[in-house]
């Protein structure tokens, strides 16, 4: 058996760390409340909170150094 445990002692503790996560899970969810809704219009790029400003479309150009 793994880590040398009986097979109802490993099913108890495989059932608790299962049970903790799932219960670990529902308390992060309940804290931060996620928001589950989708808006029907896509929002505009920019809008959007979660974008990184920096990595806004850079301009076509691109200078290459001649020697």
């Amino acid at each position: 058996m793994p880590a040398g445990v009986s097979w109802p002692r490993y099913l108890k503790m495989l059932s608790a760390s299962i049970l903790a996560m799932f219960a670990g899970a529902e308390v992060v969810h309940r804290y931060y409340r996620p928001d589950l809704t989708i808006p029907e219009i896509p929002p505009k790029p920019g809008e959007l909170k979660t974008e990184l400003l920096g990595l806004k479309q850079r301009p076509s150009e691109v200078h290459t150094s001649q020697q």
